[in-house]
């Protein structure tokens, strides 16, 4: 026998978990590390760097890792140090009592569903803007004290870290995340034992483990799938964010929808209301259908209820942006449903479909949203009238302006964004009652009682700031990437914070156009190369793998960057996450954004930069159109001059060349014989005081409950009264409805309206008498008044209510008076409509009859 050289099984591996030990005096900053509480507040932060400066920096800023590397001398050194001890207990009592406070029981409990949150960079569950603003509402509910806790998932891998090849090329890395050093804790069940839901996919359960991020006063919990009781093929669920093809984004979204409801029954939590951040979440609406309808309830009665408690918001303005599942796909996974809920599975999908009987069109999750949830809402004034024409099409027989889309401009967390050397500003100028009254422009305006140099020298430290931290951060990949160490050597040094500093940092998607500055190179190069007024640009950006279009506009920018005209006048900064998001709001002088107009939904990065007195140069779309001040920056015009999208381009890039060279440059070098501009000093005051308080998350967190939790959760819960009472009644009272609709009929029609026309000033009358088959006074009537604009699109110019004056029966008589109060060529119609006072508005109920 042959003796081999080797003869070695696999390893049979064991995770295991060694915690550092915390002297007794310590203990606390272990539960501090564990609350998010400090990823807005200061003083935190400064306590987790005086502990080991060095050690703070190479962790990445995360308390939980500094903890368990800190070395036993450093502790033992901390105890001794009194001041340093001091300081642990000072911040330590400032956040028990934040935390002592107990949550506003007059305002509804809220269930907030979102596929990213952006907490801190620490915790790698966010990509862009949608989950900053998730995260940055999670940490206002914390601050505005409301009952509320969100559901989203804990990514193995997260969104990718960016780097770039030496020619530009986006390389996307993905890092596996170590859950026990991350500033979350397992939650665990009423036996101590860690909690597991267990999710049904066709024929068997996903085993999901839950983890909780304390965020402050409000609890995130985070679903994981990458557990050894799930297959190979389930585990990969949360791997990455947005990761994996079509059927690994239903499975994903069937876990948050279905799976977050369970997670929520299984903790004993019921909220008043569920708010759909998107419609990756719309599945939750479906679990608690199945609920109710187990408890006893019909599908009609459980579809009153979950309605009633259920808001959706739509962050995409455009039809192809929302999720799509083929109908074998959906049924693969979704087919037992419809026998749960006592419908078939026409009826089913159907409410996934713009038009529910074509059964060639794929289920859409933001049309089921649309569906079960009586509140959608775009997130801008200008989204919000997007989305309403976008969605119309669910709601037949109304025109757009109609419909009951609303809107909630977007925010941004003051305390996360604002920096340090502004809070501290804020808090010496303004009235002590402003971080409880962040939305009150009466307090804002104390910034025109600061003297010009205190805010210039503020605005200078961040900028020097900004310029450390890329000579600091980039200094290592850029040696790595260029190849030439005399040529990176070069471009530090020309990082200027004394010049002309304008940032352009988002999602690189072609919609939002960054290449709109290069379209005249030779013009581009004149405005940052002239030695009297210096002028950088910075970029920073990621585009998602699959967008190759994003992923060339990064190339270009970073091979003309390298040019030598533009090399330290043209930066691309990699890896674009929340640390350097951060540096960048507070440390340029303007905010640039340039998307095509309407698709820019809203945008957060903007108002980010207003509370740091940074400007906005923006296009009027999102935010900035109900945001811009003549005076407090700049803006392109909403219109557009050409239909062709490439001379649009011209012409605005043009637009801004002329803005730099002729108001924006010379402006901000116009010091005189001091060592900043009086003007521009202006511009940031007018900025801060007219612009910042309208566009505080504090502000965003009052308009959800002020427009729509606190009516629907008073709804809902007259609704679910007495046994689900008035949920039964209008639920019979819509099959009737529903049932006698075509029946309903025109006994007569008479007007006095001339077949001529109509007159101006004159009033005529219109009558019908309706046989309305016993139902009681159930329909209404209106002449709907229609104009076309000049782009061929109709539109509602006023609509005319008929009274009832009579009844005969079942026939009842409807009487209307019309005044013409405008001249030109109009449509008229008269419209029937079922009515109901508990009927929250018409698109709850929508069916719609046009008469003759």
């Amino acid at each position: 026998m042959k003796i081999k050289a080797d003869h070695v099984n696999a390893p049979q591996w064991k995770e295991v978990t060694v915690k550092s030990k915390l002297p007794e005096q310590l203990k606390c900053l272990d539960e501090l590390a564990h609350n998010m509480w400090w990823a807005w507040n200061y003083e935190a932060r400064d306590l987790w760097r005086s502990l080991d400066e060095e050690l703070y920096e190479e962790v990445g800023h995360n308390p939980v890792l500094l903890l368990e590397q800190l070395s036993y001398e450093r502790k033992e050194e901390i105890v001794k140090d009194k001041a340093l001890m001091k300081r642990v207990k000072d911040v330590y009592a400032l956040f028990h009592k934040y935390m002592n406070v107990k949550p506003d029981s007059k305002r509804p409990s809220v269930a907030y569903f979102c596929m990213e949150f952006g907490i801190n960079q620490v915790l790698k569950i966010y990509s862009g803007g949608l989950g900053m603003l998730a995260g940055d509402y999670m940490k206002e509910a914390s601050d505005s004290n409301v009952n509320m806790c969100g559901v989203g998932f804990l990514y193995r891998y997260g969104y990718f870290k960016q780097s770039l090849s030496m020619d530009g090329q986006q390389i996307a890395n993905y890092d596996a995340q170590n859950f026990n050093s991350l500033p979350i804790v397992r939650q665990l069940d009423e036996n101590g034992e860690p909690l597991v839901i267990d999710v049904p996919y066709m024929n068997y359960n996903v085993h999901a483990y839950v983890w909780r991020v304390n965020v402050g006063r409000v609890p995130l919990y985070l679903l994981d799938t990458d557990n050894e009781l799930n297959s190979e093929f389930d585990r990969p669920i949360t791997h990455s964010l947005y990761g994996g093809d079509w059927e690994n984004r239903l499975k994903q979204e069937i876990l948050l929808g279905m799976g977050g409801i369970l997670l929520l029954k299984k903790l004993g939590i019921k909220k008043d209301i569920y708010h759909c951040n998107e419609g990756h979440a719309a599945l939750c609406n479906l679990q608690r259908l199945c609920d109710y309808v187990k408890e006893g309830l019909t599908f009609n009665q459980a579809m009153e209820l979950v309605r009633a408690s259920s808001l959706y918001t739509v962050h995409t303005p455009v039809p192809a942006g929302h999720d799509y599942f083929d109908e074998a796909l959906f049924g693969k996974y979704m087919g037992g449903y419809p026998q749960q809920l006592g419908i078939t599975w026409d009826e089913f999908i159907g409410m996934g479909r713009n038009n529910p009987d074509d059964h060639s069109e794929r289920f859409c999750m933001s049309v089921f949203a649309c569906n079960t949830c009586q509140e959608v809402n775009g997130v801008s004034k200008l989204h919000g009238w997007v989305s309403q024409k976008m969605f119309n099409n669910i709601w037949n027989g109304y025109y757009p302006e109609e419909n009951h889309v609303g809107y909630v401009t977007n925010g941004v967390h003051f305390p996360t964004w604002a920096a340090t050397e502004w809070r501290k500003l804020y808090a010496q100028y303004f009235d002590e009652t402003f971080m409880s009254d962040q939305s009150n422009e009466k307090i804002w305006q104390n910034i025109y009682n600061v003297p010009d140099d205190v805010i210039w020298d503020t605005r200078m430290a961040l900028k020097k700031k900004l310029t450390d931290y890329i000579r600091s951060k980039f200094r290592e990949t850029w040696l790595k990437n260029q190849g030439d160490p005399s040529r990176v050597v070069s471009l530090l040094e020309k990082i200027n914070p004394n010049a002309l500093m304008i940032g352009f940092c988002r999602r690189f998607a072609t919609y939002k156009r960054a290449h709109l500055l290069f379209t005249d190179l030779d013009r581009l190069s004149k405005i940052v190369n002239d030695p009297e007024h210096p002028v950088q640009f910075l970029f920073s950006g990621k585009a998602h793998p699959a967008d190759g279009a994003g992923q060339g506009l990064i190339k270009k920018i970073y091979e003309i960057s390298q040019r030598p005209e533009f090399l330290g006048k043209i930066i691309f900064l990699e890896d674009y996450d929340m640390r350097l998001a951060r540096r960048l709001v507070s440390g340029v002088d303007i905010w640039m954004n340039t998307p095509t107009r309407p698709l820019e939904a809203s945008g957060t990065s903007g108002e980010k930069a207003e509370m740091n007195g940074v400007v906005n140069l923006s296009v009027l779309d999102g935010w900035w159109l109900e945001g811009y001040r003549e005076g407090a920056g700049w803006a392109l015009t909403e219109k557009r001059t050409y239909k062709n999208q490439g001379y649009q381009d011209q012409l605005d890039a043009a637009t801004i060349y002329g803005l730099l060279e002729n108001e924006i440059i010379p402006l901000y070098y116009n010091k005189g014989e001091k060592n900043y501009s009086e003007g521009w000093i202006k511009v940031i005051k007018n900025s801060i005081a007219q612009i910042a308080p309208h566009y505080t998350m504090k502000r965003q967190l009052d308009d959800y409950y002020d427009k729509f939790y606190c009516k629907e959760a008073e709804r809902f819960h007259k609704l679910e009264s007495n046994n689900y009472s008035l949920a039964k009644e209008i639920a019979q009272w819509k099959e009737t409805v529903a049932e006698r609709w075509d029946s309903i009929n025109v006994v007569s029609k008479e007007t006095d309206i001339p077949s001529t026309g109509m007159v101006t000033g004159e009033t005529y009358k219109v009558r019908y008498v309706i046989d309305e088959q016993g139902l009681n006074d159930a329909v209404g009537l209106e002449v709907v008044v229609v104009k076309t604009n000049k782009n061929g699109e109709e539109y509602v110019v006023n609509k005319h209510p008929f009274n009832i004056i009579g009844k005969d029966g079942n026939n009842y008589i409807f009487e209307a008076t019309i005044e013409a109060d405008e001249a030109g060529s109009f449509k008229t119609g008269v419209r029937m409509y079922p009515k109901n006072e508990n009927l929250p508005h018409r698109q709850d109920f929508c069916y719609v009859k046009w008469l003759g």
